[in-house]
């Protein structure tokens, strides 16, 4: 595998391609006054991390009754009482 690029994003702008034919073997870090912003990847590379992902954010109403059931079985007495007041 090639070595990851950094380039900022003015030097990315104007070179695009070239830089789109490097991610096909590495990623390309894009910065913008020297701090990376975003990152350049293969396709392919997104989808196996996509794969992987498998966070899920429910609404209250739509959790899961197996996660409703853990949330009611789980300790909560070593959780400080003033985050309650912050729920009034």
């Amino acid at each position: 595998m090639a070595e990851r690029l950094t380039v900022p994003s003015t030097e990315f702008q104007t070179r695009a391609g070239l830089y789109m034919e490097h991610a096909a073997k590495a990623p390309v870090f894009i910065t913008k006054h020297r701090r990376p912003v975003r990152v350049l990847i293969d396709i392919e590379e997104y989808e196996r991390l996509k794969a992987r992902d498998t966070r899920q954010a429910y609404y209250a109403h739509e959790l899961p009754d197996e996660v409703v059931r853990a949330l009611e079985a789980s300790d909560t007495s070593h959780i400080d009482p003033a985050l309650d007041a912050l729920m009034d």
